[in-house]
């Protein structure tokens, strides 16, 4: 934790005579406050430290894409510019005055293909360096679709190669319309060569060893710790694999998207599916009566309105790594939550899928079949799992924020509450969303 703390404090440093930016010197004040503190480590900060840990270990890190200097968000600024002689300084390559590896960021053109095709060939190259790929927005991916299906996900079953290519995609429905809130992960799920109705049987270390049999890794996390691992997780492994990273666009700066430094320190590991995060509820298990399943940034909008609601018998668990399906993790949620109401193998009960994307987008058609997997091999429940979130749509989101707000509203609340069933005559209580098997 120590050696993070002075990482951070590192990662806030710049020259006397170098003229920062004013609102960026406020950032860096705040940034150097949080990190002396160790308790509300915000996501740009978690990381700085993973890439800034791995360059005092040897790594090679480099990153490119639209915008990866300051960050889309405004939140990474990896490399500076002084306002008066626009020289540039990256505090990544000035850690300590001891060696360490070279961090390189470069902005890149609108020319996803080529740019992805140029960063896949570097990690041919130089399979030990961390190498990332930031879209602008994570829609954005779809102009390098030939590289991600011939190359990124089947490559290594084509021609036993090998890429640890990282991809990050910023992703959520903020209301921005439909150009600007998909990274479209049903894609990238798709192309997923786990057998949905196979629970692996490793005998140990299954999280470890099921990567290593599948052909790529995609992952939605919702915490700065989180994020922190998984870079520093892809690099400490004698394979390599590509990670699809459904990077956020609001959480760099949610008061509740926060991480201690404890957290990242030694002890600590990536977590594949985070249970319920409220110490009473979690502490409380017989008292739970529905169960939430989701991923990525509604997490916090769903805590934010049970809050609102008070409603203490919903545990929320988010999964953090949505492929390879943390079968073992799932399973003992379901455990735990044994008073929840699966269903009868033809009307759901109370277990529930909770997602922003339509429903012919987003992992609910991945996720629905290896949970009923999961109950029927693991517990031999006969599982039907109920759906929430937006009805099927040719497009990814609406244009109207209106129209967004409504939809969200609605999934939130009934993802929490639900509704009275009527002998099951509702099965889509509203006209925003999807049915609900």
């Amino acid at each position: 934790v120590e050696l993070l703390r002075d990482l951070g404090a590192k990662l806030c440093e710049v020259p006397a005579s170098f003229r920062l930016h004013n609102g960026l010197k406020r950032q860096l004040k705040k940034k150097l406050e949080d990190v002396e503190d160790g308790t509300s480590i915000d996501w740009a900060t978690a990381e700085a430290l993973a890439w800034a840990t791995l360059l005092l270990e040897g790594t090679h890190v480099r990153i490119t894409g639209q915008d990866v200097l300051s960050g889309t968000f405004a939140h990474r600024h990896c490399v500076i510019s002084d306002q008066k002689t626009g020289e540039q300084y990256c505090m990544l390559n000035n850690l300590r005055s001891g060696e360490q590896a070279a961090f390189i960021a470069r902005n890149s053109i609108l020319a996803e293909y080529g740019v992805l095709g140029f960063e896949l060939g570097y990690t041919y190259e130089n399979p030990h360096a961390l190498v990332l790929w930031e879209a602008q927005f994570g829609d954005f991916m779809n102009v390098a679709q030939v590289m991600i299906d011939q190359f990124i996900s089947a490559g290594e079953h084509k021609w036993l190669q090998q890429t640890g290519l990282v991809l990050l995609l910023p992703h959520g429905y903020e209301g921005q319309g439909a150009e600007h809130s998909s990274a479209r992960i049903e894609r990238f799920l798709q192309l997923c060569d786990d057998d949905e109705d196979d629970i692996p049987d490793f005998k140990s270390d299954f999280g470890r060893a099921q990567i290593q049999k599948a052909n790529l890794q995609a992952i939605n996390v919702t915490t700065p710790a989180n994020l922190f691992h998984a870079f520093r997780r892809q690099q400490h492994r004698d394979f390599r694999k590509p990670l699809v990273v459904f990077t956020t666009k609001s959480l760099f700066r949610h008061k509740l998207c926060k991480s201690p430094l404890s957290e990242l320190g030694s002890g600590s590991r990536f977590q594949r599916v985070y249970d319920e995060r409220d110490p009473d509820i979690a502490g409380s298990p017989e008292t739970v009566d529905r169960l939430v399943f989701c991923s990525g940034k509604v997490y916090y909008e769903l805590v934010e309105e049970r809050e609102r609601l008070g409603a203490k018998n919903v545990a929320i668990v988010t999964l953090e790594q949505v492929a390879p399906f943390p079968f073992d993790r799932v399973k003992t949620i379901l455990e735990k939550y044994s008073k929840v109401d699966v269903g009868d193998g033809v009307r759901p009960g109370n277990v529930i899928w909770c997602q922003e994307e339509p429903k012919n987008m987003g992992p609910w058609q991945y996720v629905k079949p290896r949970l009923v997997t999961t109950a029927r091999e693991g517990l031999n429940q006969d599982l039907v799992v109920r759906y929430v979130g937006r009805r099927s749509a040719a497009s990814p989101a609406t244009g109207y924020p209106k129209v967004h707000t409504a939809e969200q509203a609605a999934l939130v609340n009934h993802a929490l509450v639900g509704y009275d069933e009527q002998d099951w005559t509702a099965q889509r209580p509203s006209k925003l969303l999807g049915f609900q098997t």
